[in-house]
Parts: structure tokens; sequence; C-alpha cells
């Protein structure tokens, strides 16, 4: 079988970070946020911040089970971590 090559080029890898990921997430919810209160008032603020924190409650969720649960080992070696 062939050795794959990690996607991307290599100068963009150092940004496949889980960290950068979830710091661009926080980035668009507020722009978001922002944007969508603008045009609605306050109880589409209210609604907003309903609809984030069933977000910001899966998001916890799914952080908690990737330190939990590792990748696969398979996994590990295309992303950089311990073969």
């Amino acid at each position: 079988m062939t050795e794959q090559q990690t996607p991307g080029t290599p100068h963009l890898r150092r940004f496949r970070s889980y960290w950068i990921f979830s710091a661009a997430i926080a980035i668009v919810w507020v722009v978001v946020i922002i944007l969508r209160t603008r045009m609605g008032g306050a109880s589409t603020f209210r609604d907003m911040l309903l609809v984030f924190g069933g977000f910001a409650i899966g998001w916890v969720a799914t952080t908690i089970a990737r330190y939990v649960y590792p990748p696969a080992r398979r996994w590990q070696k295309y992303y950089g971590g311990k073969p």
C-alpha cells in the first residue's frame, strides 16, 4: 500500500490545529450574533444566545471526547501524532 500525504500545502499545515479552528469559530459566532442582533433586535439576541449555548454545549462535549478517546493509531501518523 502506498503512503498518503497529509492534505494541504506544507506551509499551511501549521494552521491545522484544534485551537486555531476553535478561535476561528468563535470569531464567526461573534460576527453572526452581532449582525443578527442588528437586524432583529433584543428578542433575536436572546434567540441567538440560546442557539449559541446549544452549540457551546456540543463543542465542549466533543472537546472532552477528543481527550478521552484519542484518534486511531493509523490517523496519528498523518496528523503529527506519535505512531
